[in-house]
């Protein structure tokens, strides 16, 4: 193994987007090809066609990470949006007592490794792959990492044509702090209390373990969320999904295009040799869609999942005061929605360039809307709701099924946490059924039993009773689902597997060990009461200091496996 530390130059100024900076603390053994950075799997040579992939990431567990009483966040006296009190962090780096930090300051989050664990469909792993984390510009390695605790990331999907695996994450050093808060070099926002910047980038891997990393301007002050591939047809474009902006209103320009729905064209050049421009997005939404009042420009397009079904882009937004907490299509035909509401044209076809917008009105009026609420899901904006779904992970059975993963509504008030995550009734995995008759889409039931929510369980090595910081308990217990993946068996049934959210008495409850979960369904039942017999089993529990974030097949997996 070899060790090596480097560093990238951030130069602000307006004739070019600078890089950020970045130290690199360590450096993978890697054997370069042209444009593609191959890492090491642990326990197996490639990807194998049929497998199952997921996310996962691990922290350090260094009680350096965090210097108790240090003023956070990082630089945050060079910028409008100042420091936190002048109390200092209440904890140091130790797991899982860092996140405690969160209640000290609101943008707390480290970065940590991520790995891409390979299993059969019955949960035993077969092979890891550690993701490139260090930065080292004379060898040409790459570099890309999470931010633990955020729950949100390191969605799996694969390319249309099934070939490549693709998620998302920052070009940071291991073990850096708030950068899931941080701007992007190219769309600063000084009143964003995160005094660093730092790029999001696209990765995407082959069967035989091979990267290559995309670097981008958007989501600046938040989190890039996930990425599908479009390289059919000669094309070579990323939609991503994710969220934009920790700082004051108005948001500068660079922050409002850089949110939501991107695309993003790929790139053959190793990360040290890009240099990314102006964020390019591909669909917006806005609560005047709907005849409501605007709201935050850019604050509607907050979004979560997202997947590509007969040439439609889908999204979902599960969070956030603003916009509308829904499933979202885009609307590449014009008129498919004229009211903000309706379902894809027949001859819908999916985007491949950026949306056209006016820079005059961006700050007035913001993005113009191609994205509609998918008809029957909710449509009353979250500022009037008096409930609010929490949609996450998106896969169509066939055009007339859709599996909707509902992370649950994270309630952590109180101490009746736990009773209260149980007695939801959206939140586990809604099937819903398309009405030709009426154009919209209804509810079948909720598949819940297994999930167990609500109900605390032992991690190894976590803390028993409760949480000084809260005065909740420790214990995390199961909310909800987020990413999901399926597949249509031969017998009538679909087979989906699902990550879970958890709510405990953690600072972060991102940070919390959580499961992937396994549920067969039959495929044409429409009723609950046909469902009753149905129940998740628990295939994998992320230990200490660990999370599962995304699931996926292997790249090379094809349509008869996944559809």
């Amino acid at each position: 193994m070899m060790k090596t530390t480097s560093v990238r130059k951030m130069i602000h100024g307006a004739a070019s987007i600078p890089r950020a900076t970045t130290i690199a603390l360590a450096v993978c053994a890697v054997s370069l090809s042209a444009h593609a950075q191959q890492s090491e799997f642990r326990g197996g040579g490639r990807f194998e066609p049929g497998l199952l992939v997921v996310s996962r990431s691990v922290y350090d567990n260094l009680s350096s990470n965090v210097q108790a009483g240090s003023v956070l966040p990082p630089n945050c006296a060079n910028t409008q949006g100042g420091c936190s009190p002048a109390t200092g962090a209440p904890s140091d780096g130790t797991y899982p007592y860092v996140w405690n930090n969160d209640a000290y300051d609101g943008s707390f989050g480290i970065t940590s490794r991520i790995f891409l664990d390979q299993m059969t469909p019955s949960g035993e792993r077969v092979s890891s792959l550690e993701v490139p984390n260090s930065l080292d510009k004379q060898s040409g390695a790459d570099q890309l990492v999470t931010s633990f605790s955020s729950k949100s990331e390191l969605g799996l999907h694969l390319s249309t044509d099934g070939k490549y695996l693709t998620f998302m994450g920052y070009v940071a050093p291991v073990n850096t702090l708030d950068v899931s808060n941080s701007n992007t070099p190219g769309a600063v926002d000084p009143t964003n209390p995160v005094g660093q910047s730092f790029y999001r980038a696209v990765a995407r891997v082959d069967r035989d373990g091979h990267f290559r990393f995309t670097e981008t301007n958007a989501y600046s002050g938040n989190n890039g969320r996930s990425a599908i591939l479009n390289n059919r047809n000669g094309q070579d474009i990323f939609y991503t999904a994710g969220n934009a902006g920790n700082g004051s209103n108005p948001q500068p320009n660079g922050v409002i295009l850089g949110a939501g729905a991107q695309l993003i064209d790929a790139t053959k050049q190793h990360e040290a040799q890009q240099n990314p421009g102006t964020p390019t997005p591909v669909a917006s939404f806005s609560v005047t869609e709907l005849g409501a009042p605007a709201d935050k420009i850019g604050k509607d397009d907050n979004f979560r999942g997202m997947t590509v079904f007969n040439n439609v882009l889908y999204f979902s937004k599960g969070s956030g005061s603003n916009g509308v907490n829904t499933v979202y299509f885009v609307d590449t035909t014009g008129k498919a929605c004229p009211s903000g509401v309706g379902v894809p044209a027949a001859n819908a076809a999916l985007p491949t360039t950026p949306l056209a917008y006016d820079p005059a009105t961006l700050q007035t009026t913001g993005l113009p809307g191609n994205l509609c609420v998918l008809a029957g899901f909710p449509s009353t904006p979250n500022k009037k709701a008096t409930t609010l779904s929490d949609p996450f992970g998106l896969w169509f059975a066939n055009a007339n099924t859709l599996y909707v993963a509902d992370e649950g509504d994270g309630y952590t008030g109180g101490a009746d946490l736990y009773t209260h995550a149980a007695a939801q009734t959206g939140a586990g995995l809604q099937k819903w059924v398309y009405n030709a008759g009426a154009k919209k889409w209804t509810l079948a039931y909720t598949l819940q039993a297994g999930l167990n929510l609500g109900q605390q369980y032992t991690v190894q090595g976590y803390p028993t009773g409760s949480n000084a910081a809260t005065g909740l308990p420790w214990a995390p217990a199961t909310d909800g689902l987020r990413n999901l993946m399926g597949r249509v068996e031969e017998d009538g049934t679909v087979t989906i597997w699902a990550i879970t959210s958890t709510i405990s008495g953690n600072g972060d409850v991102g940070a919390d060990p959580n499961q992937l979960v396994v549920v067969r369904d039959i495929l044409g039942n429409a009723t609950a009461s046909g469902a009753q017999r149905e129940k998740f089993a628990t295939l994998r529990r992320a230990g200490f200091a660990e999370v599962l974030r995304g699931v996926s097949f292997t790249p090379g997996t094809d349509q008869d496996h996944r559809f």
